[in-house]
């Protein structure tokens, strides 16, 4: 079924060939009537010329044009438009005579000064054929660069749509897997009835905001991770008391300072649960800087010998995927395994133009 925008379209089409050839007509009139006083006679002659001037313009902008030139086919191009020139010669000829046997009677002193000579009329007739073309031109070349636009716009849309599901996908794989772990701290405290245990909750309280409220935000000030893994390590520290030696070293920034949420805590989380005891210690170093526009964070954790080739979890793995996503290449992500430490170090530039806000 046509559509309405389509007919009206085409509508407007038709309005704008009829106008130009209108204009063109009006033109005609005017040039073949320089010096001449006998309009019915000009406007006569003028009328007789539209169709030849009407056919070679459309044979040029809607044939040779889109089908050859277009196409790159030069040669052929070239050699179409010389048999269009010799065809419509041969109707401008034609027109002369008309002009001259059936409006002036053979007397080439009645014919208007203008269309006593073919030159004239050739020079008429394909300046109308050239100015139609550049204007079909710079209207293909217009139409054509709008729809490279809205394309690229769309491809852009697209993208965008596509990096905000992967970045809502990865997110959603790093929750279940920190609540995995906060809740198996809060299962161990409740077995052993710990009058810990309602501290335990309300850190876990806060933890649970952070995730459910705040980490849909594309943006989080850096304070507010910083106190989330302060959270987090309190709650290890009642988990593991004696058996933890953790130091950590996180001061306080400005509340300007933003980062995207749930960054950094997987690098905590990680260390806890893949980190090992060794000398009846699990050894964590966490330390956090700023120098400028760039953020460091040093973690590492204890392994022992034998775990020194343990595949790292999958918060880590998340980390580095959207780092990717939001900072492309502001971003430096290291991590090194020796027979006694797992060490991960992160440079981010934390500028408002390094990080892309999804």
């Amino acid at each position: 079924m046509i559509s309405k925008e389509f007919i009206f379209k085409k509508i407007a089409q038709i309005i704008l060939h009829v106008a130009f050839w209108t204009i063109v007509l009006f033109c005609y009139t005017y040039f073949f009537g320089y010096n001449t006083n006998d309009i019915h006679y000009v406007f006569s002659f003028s009328l007789f010329l539209m169709p030849v001037t009407m056919g070679t313009t459309y044979t040029v902008i809607e044939l040779l044009i889109p089908k050859y030139l277009f196409q790159q086919k030069y040669l052929l191009f070239v050699l179409y438009c010389i048999y269009t020139i010799i065809v419509s010669a041969y109707f401008i000829v034609i027109s002369f005579f008309y002009g001259l046997i059936f409006l002036t009677e053979t007397k080439v002193a009645d014919m208007a000064p203008m269309t006593r000579s073919p030159l004239f009329l050739f020079i008429a007739v394909y300046f109308v054929v050239f100015i139609a073309s550049a204007l079909n031109l710079a209207y293909r070349n217009y139409k054509s660069i709008t729809t490279n636009q809205q394309l690229t716009h769309k491809i852009l849309e697209t993208q965008l749509k596509l990096k905000e599901q992967e970045l809502q996908y990865l997110k959603m794989q790093i929750h279940p897997h920190f609540l995995f772990n906060t809740l198996n701290t809060m299962y161990g405290f409740a077995i052993k009835k710990s009058e810990e245990t309602p501290e335990l909750i309300l850190k876990l309280s806060n933890l649970l905001d952070y995730l459910l409220y705040q980490s849909d935000k594309p943006m989080v000030p850096l304070q507010e991770e910083i106190e989330h893994i302060k959270d987090y390590v309190a709650l290890e520290k009642m988990r593991f008391r004696d058996s933890l030696a953790i130091e950590v070293d996180l001061p306080v920034v400005n509340s300007t300072i933003e980062v995207p949420p749930m960054l950094l805590i997987p690098f905590v989380e990680n260390s806890f649960k893949h980190g090992q005891i060794r000398n009846d210690k699990l050894y964590i170093y966490i330390k956090l800087t700023l120098t400028g526009d760039e953020l460091y964070f040093h973690i590492k954790n204890s392994i022992q010998n034998d775990e020194a080739e343990h595949p790292p979890g999958i918060g880590l793995s998340n980390v580095q995927k959207r780092l990717e996503l939001l900072s492309k290449n502001n971003y430096q992500l290291e991590t090194h395994k020796d027979c006694e430490w797992y060490t991960s170090k992160l440079q981010l530039n934390i500028s408002k133009s390094s990080v892309n806000e999804y």
